[in-house]
């Protein structure tokens, strides 16, 4: 996990440099694409370099899942910086910018949804085979089913470059180092961190939190996750409808902080007898993760402003230091978890 973020994060740096000195997002949306269905599919199918070695080393099975995770981590890197670059230059109306980011998180929760959906499919059709063959099922039409609209989106959406407003030729390319010289640059890059850490981080050990620690039944491990998504996604559509300015930025980022650090409140304390309760803090997630994800990538846009022709490097190098970071947590989290329950069996032993 760690190597696929740090791939990830390094990518973002070198691609949004190179989206600015080259230009043509969809290019560049489309080719990480087609390294994302390719690594993703190799990734749940069987080790391809064991196949081609005819041998099941664990060795080499470490190593092929590895890159295959890696060159995931770089088409997904590839893809996230080109889409999210386009939102500045398909408008520089600060309003519409943020609607723009809004429409693409209540989508996001649209695909995390759309996902459970199949997997419950897939797991009524195909009961009587393995979890192996049904997960790898669950993978291949959620391919088939994203291509499907990753075509949809190139043919349908105009190149930005085309557009009078983004990337001007007759002006200078903005320098990397211009970045490095505005405090809102810090500022930004502090807000949108700890937004990803809050979001990707909780996500990441939830399911773990309401099977072993609040003694939930297996279903909820999934209940709780789907009224995460669905609050976000209403959440999402209604700041569609809200007239923006940078006090209201803050503002709404604030409250989904607020509403954060009280459902953490909640999640600490609440006993496993009451554990119905989750349920509850689960829609206040919901609403909190749609609040400050969708302000803190806007005011990304805010930062950028009119210099359009260095707006990829914005999002690469901020993504950078998100994925770096959330993978350095996890990593440290997870050996913490590990040592504890390493003395626990010893003190029981």
């Amino acid at each position: 996990m760690l190597s696929g973020q740090l791939a990830d994060g390094f990518t973002t740096i070198f691609v949004g440099e190179l989206m600015d000195r080259f230009g043509h997002f969809k290019l560049w949306h489309a080719g990480g694409s087609i390294l994302v269905a390719i690594s993703f599919s190799s990734v749940f199918g069987s080790c391809v370099p064991c196949k081609l070695m005819g041998t099941n080393s664990s060795t080499l099975e470490t190593v092929g899942y590895s890159t295959f995770a890696t060159i995931f981590n770089v088409g997904w890197a590839v893809t996230q910086v080109a889409h999210m670059s386009m939102v500045n230059c398909m408008s520089s109306n600060p309003t519409s910018r943020v609607s723009l980011v809004s429409c693409r998180n209540a989508f996001t929760m649209v695909a995390n949804l759309s996902l459970y959906g199949i997997a419950l499919l897939i797991f009524t059709i195909l009961q009587s085979v393995n979890v192996m063959f049904q997960y790898r099922w669950i993978a291949y039409v959620s391919i088939s089913i994203g291509s499907c609209f990753v075509v949809i989106f190139l043919v349908g959406t105009k190149e930005p470059g085309s557009i009078r407003h983004c990337v001007d030729k007759s002006l200078s390319r903005i320098s990397w180092t211009y970045w490095f010289k505005k405090v809102l640059y810090y500022q930004v890059a502090l807000v949108y961190t700890l937004t990803r850490l809050v979001t990707n981080v909780s996500q990441a050990f939830l399911a773990f939190y309401v099977i072993n620690d609040l003694e939930m039944s297996q279903s909820s491990k999934a209940l709780v996750p789907a009224i995460i998504y669905i609050c976000s996604l209403i959440v999402s559509v209604i700041l569609q409808e809200t007239r923006w300015s940078s006090w209201r930025l803050k503002l709404y980022f604030s409250a989904g902080a607020v509403l954060w650090i009280l459902s953490g409140l909640g999640i600490v304390f609440l006993p496993s007898r009451m554990h119905n309760l989750m349920y509850a803090i689960s829609i206040i997630i919901g609403a909190a993760n749609a609040l400050m994800t969708v302000t803190s990538i806007s005011m990304e846009g805010v930062l950028v402003g009119e210099d359009l022709n260095g707006c990829a490097f914005v999002y690469g190098s901020l993504s950078f230091v998100d994925k770096v970071s959330c993978g350095v947590v996890l990593y440290i989290l997870e050996s913490y978890q590990g040592s504890t329950e390493i003395r626990s069996n010893l003190g029981t032993a």
